[in-house]
């Protein structure tokens, strides 16, 4: 038994029960591993997931009996990776009956209404274009695309060298019309694509043009 599962049982174990106090977790370590340990190790562990942002700070937790609040400790958003998800195979089921039983034009305004809400959910507000675009980079490189920028004489290229749904758009286009109608919502500019991984380039790139 060594630290690193030590660490994925207190994850199991707030993953279970949604919160629980060191003590708590003490009990259910020692019914999984079979021999003792402190609170003081597993404070030391707690500590260290948190370092990596996958446990919360302490929250009181208050008693319906007589006694003193107690701290309870649950996981962070982050905490979900670690755990096993369908969701890739669940998004391309969904992508593959939408487009087995809808018009295409219907296809088209349910992935625009996607991209509409990632980008308000990045919260541009209205700003210089220069400004728009570094906070659009800024986005995109928060949910996996490795953007950035670079001026050109037309206006700015965007460079996008990673795709998040890459195993998904390799069998459809409709994707890629939503990652366009995203980039024109974050940086309120109607994009030009001239490169595409997917036709063998090194980034999917889009002309955004000085507004005149």
């Amino acid at each position: 038994m060594n630290i690193q599962q030590t660490r994925r049982y207190i994850l199991d174990i707030l993953r279970e029960r949604g919160e629980a106090t060191v003590d708590e977790i003490v009990s259910e370590l020692q019914t999984r591993r079979g021999k003792d340990i402190t609170p003081v190790t597993v404070r030391h562990h707690i500590s260290l997931l948190q370092q990596d942002a996958l446990i919360t700070s302490p929250e009181l937790r208050r008693r319906s009996s007589p006694g003193r609040p107690q701290h309870v400790y649950a996981l962070t958003e982050k905490a979900r990776d670690f755990f096993p998800n369908n969701y890739e195979r669940l998004a391309a089921s969904v992508l593959t009956q939408l487009q087995r039983n809808l018009p295409p034009d219907t296809i088209n305004v349910i992935i625009e209404g996607v991209a509409d809400d990632m980008a308000r959910d990045a919260q541009i507000h209205d700003a210089p274009l220069h400004e728009r675009l570094a906070m659009a980079v800024k986005y995109l490189n928060d949910h996996g695309y490795n953007a950035d920028y670079e001026s050109c004489a037309d206006g700015y290229l965007l460079h996008t060298h990673n795709c998040p749904y890459h195993h998904l758009s390799q069998d459809t286009s409709v994707l890629c019309s939503m990652d366009m109608r995203l980039v024109a919502s974050l940086v309120g500019v109607v994009p030009r694509l001239i490169g595409r991984m997917s036709e063998g380039q090194i980034a999917c790139s889009y002309l955004i043009p000085f507004q005149r």
